[in-house]
């Protein structure tokens, strides 16, 4: 089949803006290198939109969070990724959580079968000189097409290292020692019965060890080019965070707050005092079967991490569907190199989108590549492109990467309020509101005028 855009990537990115042109009428080429024979240090199947790190998309409620409103929106423009996500939902309290084998294959089939979309398992190594490419590589992009980015952009990549948490099997938790609660109780319809985490409580004296072993764990070790390359400050390497402060896991992922050990109860506290410190465990399949334990991602070495984890009440005997570990994520100096319309400065007929333009995480990514997909879609169709305003998740999103942030100190961003049009004159404590408010209502007038265009 000829085609009308070239998309290079199938991860969220992606698929996502695949999606957005081929529902639009466009024929779609999606140049996937895995299962043609590559693939890299960390996926571990063949399938589209694999999730390699957490199995969650985080907040899903979008009347004070900006994730939750970027969820909003991506709903609104019938995202692939919102739908995937709901048939292959796991309970998670507020969060949205997914079960990755369900996910990845409603993203696959929903595409093998659109008749505008040919997916094609090759490895490209270098950009295209013409025709209309959107570049969705990600962050474990093939060095031979990196290296093609780099010398067109003029620009070294910059790149951060991204850590995976580890993943047990249920059976083997001893729940003896462990309760099924979410933090504060807040539960959804789809929540487990009694709650969405389960939680290992730990005493002073098991917190003090366990943060020790933290510290003294054999791990993995860099190699010289790597030793200057920073972490993603949302996806902290658990025994880096411990290297803060003694402390510093008891206000992060070991907080206890919230939480009523049943195994510690007084008259005054009959329901359970708030343990010292705890180790969540959430969902991370339909099944129930595997537990991804919220916040480890490490780098340990293996042998270090099953030595250490044991020692977590409840997992004496824990199996490890999966052990945590690290790679290297590579991304461009998006507002240096990149227009406000995604493309390569001076190569007009590129797009870039997903993580490899600086955005991070999951949902994040897949917003970059249907905003990149509905820009080319508009191109094709000869019509003007608005980006929605920054008073949107995705307009603000998109204006951080493309030229808000500082060239000289872009890192990687997850959304937040951060990145939005100032509500200075909204009190604090109903400034959240305010935002997800303003964010719904700007959308959806963004929206409409989309749509009039379109029609």
């Amino acid at each position: 089949m000829s085609h009308d855009v070239h998309i290079i990537g199938g991860g969220l990115a992606g698929s996502e803006a695949a999606w957005q042109l081929a529902r639009r009428g466009y024929k779609v080429r999606l140049s996937e290198m895995r299962g043609g024979g590559d693939c890299t240090p960390a996926h571990q199947t063949d399938g589209l939109a694999e999730l390699v790190c957490s199995n969650s998309f985080r907040s899903d409620d979008d009347e004070r969070n900006a994730v939750g409103l970027l969820h909003h929106e991506m709903r609104r423009l019938d995202s692939l990724v919102m739908h995937a996500g709901e048939v292959a939902r796991v309970p998670a309290g507020s969060a949205m959580a997914v079960d990755r084998d369900v996910f990845s294959a409603e993203v696959e089939r929903t595409l093998l079968e659109h008749p505008n979309v040919t997916v094609v398992r090759e490895r490209v190594d270098t950009l295209p000189e013409a025709g209309l490419t959107i570049v969705a590589t990600g962050p474990l992009t093939a060095q031979s097409l990196a290296d093609s980015i780099v010398k067109a952009t003029g620009q070294d990549r910059l790149a951060f290292f991204d850590a995976i948490a580890p993943i047990v099997h249920h059976e083997s938790i001893d729940m003896s020692k462990c309760w099924i609660q979410s933090r504060w109780n807040k539960r959804t319809e789809a929540s487990n019965e009694g709650g969405d985490y389960i939680n290992c409580p730990m005493t002073k004296e098991q917190y003090l060890a366990f943060h020790q072993g933290l510290i003294d764990g054999e791990k993995t070790e860099f190699r010289e080019w790597e030793k200057d390359t920073p972490y993603f400050d949302g996806c902290m390497p658990i025994e880096v965070m411990a290297a803060r402060g003694v402390e510093t896991l008891r206000y992060g992922p070991m907080k206890g707050v919230g939480l009523d050990n049943p195994y510690d109860t007084t008259e005054e506290h009959p329901q359970g005092r708030w343990p010292y410190a705890v180790v969540q465990l959430r969902q991370d399949n339909k099944m129930g079967t595997l537990w991804n334990m919220v916040g480890f991602q490490t780098k340990l070495k293996y042998g270090a991490q099953i030595e250490l984890f044991r020692t977590i009440p409840g997992l004496e005997n824990a199996e490890f569907a999966r052990l945590g570990g690290l790679h290297r994520n590579t991304f461009i100096n998006s507002p240096m190199v990149l227009d406000r319309q995604l493309r390569l400065r001076g190569a007009e007929h590129i797009r870039f989108a997903g993580q490899i333009t600086g955005c991070e995480g999951y949902v994040e990514s897949s917003a970059v590549g249907i905003l990149a997909g509905m820009m080319t879609a508009f191109e094709l169709g000869g019509e003007t492109w608005e980006s929605p305003p920054r008073s949107t998740a995705m307009g603000a999103l998109l204006a951080h990467i493309t030229g808000d942030a500082e060239a000289e100190t872009f890192q990687p961003m997850n959304v937040n309020f951060g990145l939005f049009d100032p509500l200075h004159d909204v009190k604090k404590k109903q400034r959240k509101e305010a935002y997800t408010s303003r964010g719904k209502a700007d959308f959806g007038e963004w929206l409409a005028k989309r749509e009039k265009v379109a029609a």
